[in-house]
């Protein structure tokens, strides 16, 4: 028990006044004791009740005395004396309570005076328990406010204990290796987006990159490089910038992702928009499909533009975002019982923030969804216009899934600064990341693997092929049907030179063999045609024609060829007579008609 009290301090109201000050009764301190000790004739003051307290009762005589005083003059105007006091006369009570309230003086306990309550503000004397005995330490003149202090106390430890729990105000600020990493990521996500863009407008002249509305993807590059800048004020808070300096940072975080995200999300919505508004009308004329003007595609972003940077200029004015601080719930420190941590959290904020936020997240969900629908309505139309609009729609995909989970998610998580930064930093990194290289990296590929970086000009030189031949898949098509059907062509002309060398080869053969079987048949002279008639002149011409068209008949050269040779057959039988020497008119005809065929077994052979 004696260490547990060793060192305690006491208060207690001085009952006999310190220094030497001669008051109202003309005596101090010390000769007012002196006459009491002279009083109790030699006995023991601790021994005698009310010793200590004697100061305090002969000081609030001498304030009886003295109110009573100032009552004489007041009471004798009223008509009243001291002697006519008792307690039912409220006005002698009155004035002795008013006149004792305003007492001041100068006694041997210190100076006396009383407060509105009627009680006495004395002196405070403090004093400490060291090594088993008290020791004045100090003394508090409530009076006055002045506190005198010896600077003898003792403790136990570094210093005096608490005299309350202490509560320290300690702000919550993100980890800063999350910050870094994040930073690094998307520092290379705008050294992509730069990439992207110089290549872009480098091979802005080449066509397939032109039927990709080079234009639209310079903005989506640009508001991808915007999207990731947004990352870096996103983590600034408290630990890097003043507090007076903290509203420009929620601005830049506000109109950066706002502004960067309209143009990213805007230029791909719009080619999507336009593929789908011009080649899924049924009753559309092909006409008007064939032509797209561009001044429309950038008419659309600029729309979507104007009403992002317009709402955010009506919620900069009306309600301006300025800083927040979050209180959580106080926390004890370890080792440490006298002390509560209050944990504080800076967020940007406005006074409707609520709202504001319903209306922007509204509005971009509603364009994230349509975008998805509008994609998988596209997904399976070809056009030479915006050859990239499948992957335009994929990144849509990519971008309105992340979207629509990270905005209610960060929502959720606010008062976690860590898990809302990492949430809503990763998903523009991803989702710029997942933009860039499904829109770029492939043109980079086929333009570095099929080295298509001539001009429009020099390409329409080189392949020779009119307009029609943008759309690549159909003139390559082309391209290996021309090479099969050169192919069959080569073949073709083989067969025909083959043929023709075979009918030369009969011609020859049937030139020999005719004389001897004229002569072995009619034992006359060869027959001569009268040249007379023009029908019997084109004989021999149509002759020779008509065993060539038998045998291309043959090859499949169509049925004209074999009409052909029925008509020069029909020449023979025109003719109006043969001349076979000195023979008759009669037996002419008997020779011809014993050696005529008829023109189907003729064209058997």
């Amino acid at each position: 028990m004696t260490e547990a009290v060793e060192g305690h301090v006491t208060t207690e109201i001085v009952m006999l006044n310190p220094e030497t000050v001669r008051g109202a009764s003309n005596l101090t301190s010390q000769e007012f004791l002196a006459k009491l000790m002279s009083k109790l004739g030699g006995k023991n003051p601790e021994e005698t009740g009310g010793f200590q307290e004697a100061p305090l009762a002969y000081d609030a005589v001498w304030a009886l005395a003295l109110a009573l005083n100032k009552t004489v003059g007041r009471l004798k105007a009223k008509g009243y004396r001291l002697e006519d006091f008792n307690y039912n006369n409220r006005d002698i009570t009155t004035e002795i309570y008013r006149a004792l309230n305003t007492s001041s003086f100068e006694g041997v306990s210190g100076h006396v005076v009383f407060d509105a309550q009627g009680s006495r503000m004395a002196w405070t004397l403090i004093e400490q328990l060291q090594g088993g005995s008290y020791k004045k330490i100090g003394y508090y003149d409530s009076t006055k406010g002045n506190l005198s202090w010896y600077g003898n106390d003792q403790w136990i430890g570094p210093g005096p204990p608490a005299d309350q729990t202490m509560v320290i105000e300690e702000f919550r600020y993100l980890s800063q290796k999350l910050f870094v990493s994040v930073s690094v990521f998307a520092g290379f996500g705008i050294l992509l987006g730069i990439i992207c863009l110089t290549f872009n407008i480098y091979n802005s002249k080449v066509r397939y990159i032109q039927n990709s509305q080079p234009y639209l993807n310079n903005m989506t590059a640009l508001g991808c490089m915007m999207a990731l800048a947004a990352v870096f004020p996103l983590g600034i808070d408290g630990l890097h910038v003043h507090r007076k300096q903290f509203p420009v940072v929620c601005q830049f975080r506000l109109w950066l992702l706002g502004v960067g995200f309209s143009l990213a999300y805007g230029s791909m919505f719009t080619k999507i928009w336009w593929v789908h508004t011009v080649f899924t009308k049924k009753d559309e004329k092909k006409d008007r499909r064939k032509h797209l003007k561009p001044w429309k595609l950038y008419a659309t972003v600029g729309v979507l533009l104007s009403i992002d940077v317009l709402s955010l200029m009506i919620w900069q004015i009306v309600d301006p975002l300025h800083i927040t601080v979050e209180k959580f719930t106080k926390e004890t420190p370890k080792g440490d019982l006298d002390v509560l941590i209050q944990p504080l959290l800076e967020h940007c904020s406005s006074i409707k923030m609520n709202t504001w936020l319903g209306v922007v997240y509204g509005y971009k969900g509603l364009l994230l969804l349509l975008g998805i629908f509008l994609a998988y309505e596209t997904k399976s139309i070809s056009t030479e216009k915006i050859n990239d609009h499948r992957a335009v729609g994929m990144a849509i995909y990519n971008v309105a899934v992340l979207c629509l989970i990270t905005a209610p998610v960060t929502m959720i998580l606010s008062s976690q600064q860590d898990a809302s930064f990492a949430f809503a930093s990763l998903a523009i990194v991803f989702s710029v990341y997942i933009t860039l290289v499904v829109l770029f990296v492939p043109k980079m590929r086929r333009l570095i693997t099929r080295g298509e970086w001539q001009s429009d000009g020099q390409e329409a030189l080189k392949t020779g092929s009119s307009t029609n031949n943008n759309d690549e898949e159909k003139s390559r098509q082309l391209e290996r049907e021309n090479k099969e059907l050169q192919k069959i062509i080569q073949e073709k002309e083989e067969r025909v030179s083959e043929l023709r060398n075979q009918l030369t080869e009969r011609q020859a053969t049937h030139s020999r063999r005719r004389p001897s079987t004229i002569t072995s048949h009619n034992h006359s002279p060869p027959l001569a045609i009268h040249q007379s008639d023009p029908r019997c002149r084109s004989y021999e011409n149509k002759r020779l024609g008509r065993s060539k068209m038998s045998h291309l008949s043959v090859a499949g050269y169509g049925l004209n060829h074999v009409r052909a040779a029925h008509a020069t057959v029909s020449v023979i039988y025109s003719c109006p007579r043969y001349s076979f020497g000195k023979e008759s008119e009669t037996d002419n005809a008997r020779v011809v008609s014993g050696r005529r065929r008829k023109p189907e077994q003729h064209l058997m052979e």
